[in-house]
């Protein structure tokens, strides 16, 4: 009997360290509840901090091909942020529409995934109509003019409803080329796009706007394309001279009318209650890689885009030629008085605001 006792005492006492030794754990990192709607712009800076043993894995998700620009930033930005967090933070990129991209990557951040999309903005105008009049045709005419717009009041408000939407920007300038036709017919007016079919991204502005230019635009996957191209179900395609070089456009289609309807940018997205479980030593690594990423990408492109234009003359015998901008301006016009929802006089805005930026 007075060794059964000693017995049960033992285990009681154990259990009794056990029980204690509990009470004085910490819930890890990476279960920490979301911040509550509101504190989001703070969440970054209340974030658990970073256990030892954190983790996280995130996919990134583009359409770009191996070579472009944008995918090199974006293979070099995931890069860093693994080495500056000591593999706490591992971004796995996926080029060419491995996994969801467009309209379903956006998606993919709305509903809480582990997902890094990187999309044209005209995406986000499903949740805030306005991005679909910074992503307008012809709206600006250099890469200073879109990035002075980012900076107005208008646009960072647009970045705050996003976030209500559940969708946190860490950049909107990966800025890679204006949009122009790459086909095997010279276009100097809409006119000349009678009767062609050209071959747009899912996107609706970019459908509305081809429609409105002149021609018969046709949705299509960039894998289906050069091969549509190639057997005449599509007459041609609209892009970047970045990408006119490296994703083999430049094999089936000859020349290139500048019109220079679209400005080719992406931003990157995602999930705000994913970001505000990010211990905040992370968020801010995160963040600062993405945005140095956009300010290197805009200063590659920029400065060799002189020099791809002439190696596609030399070494592919592509063409190039003007266009009548004022008459392609007037043809893609009514986009902005159709648009659906969007703030009245905010095209207006973005105008005077770029007639009245500093010199």
């Amino acid at each position: 009997m007075k060794k059964m006792k000693k017995v049960l005492s033992l285990t009681l006492a154990a259990a009794l360290c056990v029980s204690l030794a509990g009470c004085g754990s910490k819930k890890p990192a990476e279960t920490q509840a979301p911040k509550a709607e509101g504190e989001a712009a703070e969440g970054s800076q209340e974030a658990a901090a970073p256990a030892d043993d954190y983790h996280l894995v995130l996919k990134l998700s583009h359409v770009f091909a191996p070579e472009e620009q944008l995918t090199k930033t974006m293979d070099s930005i995931a890069a860093s942020i693994l080495e500056k967090t000591n593999g706490a933070i591992e971004i796995q990129t996926y080029p060419q529409g491995q996994l969801a991209t467009y309209k379903d990557g956006v998606e993919q951040v709305v509903r809480g995934a582990d997902f890094i999309s990187v999309e044209d903005p005209s995406y986000l105008g499903d949740y805030v109509p306005d991005f679909n009049i910074l992503a307008g045709p012809m709206l600006v005419n250099s890469y200073d003019e879109y990035e002075y717009l980012l900076g107005t009041p208008e646009v960072q408000d647009m970045f705050k409803r996003a976030e209500e939407k559940g969708i946190k920007i860490l950049s909107l300038d990966y800025i890679f080329g204006f949009r122009s036709l790459m086909t095997n017919k010279v276009i100097t007016k809409p006119e000349d796009l009678k009767g062609m079919k050209i071959r747009t991204p899912g996107s609706q502005l970019y459908v509305d706007t081809l429609n409105h230019m002149g021609a018969t635009a046709t949705p299509l996957a960039f894998s289906e394309t050069i091969s549509a191209v190639q057997q005449g179900v599509v007459d041609g395609l609209e892009g970047t001279i970045d990408a006119y070089a490296t994703n083999g456009s430049a094999e089936v289609a000859k020349n290139m009318a500048l019109t220079k309807h679209l400005l080719g940018v992406c931003g990157a997205y995602i999930s705000v209650d994913v970001w505000n479980k990010i211990p905040a030593e992370y968020q801010t690594i995160i963040q600062d890689e993405f945005t140095k990423g956009a300010e290197t990408m805009v200063k590659n492109i920029s400065e060799g885009e002189e020099a791809t234009k002439q190696k596609l003359e030399t070494e592919m015998g592509i063409s190039f030629n003007e266009v009548d901008s004022a008459a392609f301006a007037e043809a893609v016009a009514p986009i902005y008085e159709n648009m659906k929802d969007v703030t009245p006089g905010l095209y207006e805005k973005f105008r005077e605001s770029i007639a009245n930026m500093p010199k």
